[in-house]
């Protein structure tokens, strides 16, 4: 077990968003979170973090029996940025390893080592020392995803990951969350459907309570049987899923 989430109830003023809310994340996990804008995706992922705490229920975090603390990767949706501040790609990941808890970190030359290692895995080897706001979508996408799995974190949270970038750099996305997903829990929160389950192993439908499916396969009649109003591309009767080469 990496995060478990036990019957979570939370709220804003009176109104519930999230209610009765469980969920297990154990190590090799790639679960896909779907749900309308406003079924409370957002609040779940806050809960998991730790930046907001439930009314009721409890979060459970540990690597093992005993509870070792867990390290948590986010890429957030949206990334907010002078793009005229003098920072490279290969800085934006070292920040990554910044240590919350002082003011002052020095990298070392182990850390310079490791984010050479992310940049080769995520294709920027060549740009490593390139201007973050002379970038491209994918590039300023690729590079955060980089800070975001610098530290080898247990779990990986990302919030709509591919929006604003092209569907080149989606289906490359993906390839390189798989790679990722060797060592590393993954939770993807999208509002497509189609867009994720090549990819991940299984969903988790969030509209207020969560419906959770052990699989990646999953049909319209499931997602309305759950209430999770989200589109599902269908050629006839058959589900169709985004395949490779498809």
């Amino acid at each position: 077990m990496l995060v478990k989430l036990e019957n979570i109830t939370y709220g804003y003023e009176s109104e519930k968003a999230i209610e009765g809310i469980n969920l297990e994340i154990v190590k090799g996990d790639f679960i896909g979170m779907i749900g309308p804008n406003g079924g409370g995706k957002s609040t779940l992922i806050k809960l998991i973090m730790g930046l907001i705490e439930p009314w009721t229920g409890r979060i459970l975090y540990g690597k093992n029996e005993l509870g070792e603390k867990i390290n948590i990767g986010y890429l957030p949706q949206y990334h907010e940025f002078d793009h005229k501040y003098p920072i490279s790609i290969k800085e934006v990941i070292l920040s990554g390893l910044v240590n919350k808890s002082s003011m002052i970190t020095r990298f070392t030359n182990k850390d310079r080592r490791r984010a050479d290692k992310v940049l080769n895995l995520l294709g920027l080897q060549n740009i490593g020392n390139k201007s973050i706001g002379d970038l491209s979508g994918g590039q300023m996408q690729r590079a955060f995803l980089g800070r975001a799995i610098i530290s080898n974190p247990d779990l990986l949270i990302l919030d709509e990951p591919v929006t604003y970038v092209d569907s080149k750099f989606e289906l490359e996305l993906y390839e390189l969350l798989e790679d990722v997903n060797k060592n590393t829990a993954i939770l993807l929160v999208s509002h497509d459907l189609g867009q994720i389950t090549s990819s991940v192993k299984t969903i988790a439908c969030v509209n207020r309570h969560l419906h959770y499916h052990p699989t990646n396969k999953i049909t319209d009649k499931m997602l309305t049987t759950y209430n999770c109003p989200v589109e599902l591309i269908t050629h006839g009767k058959v589900p169709h899923r985004v395949l490779k080469n498809h």
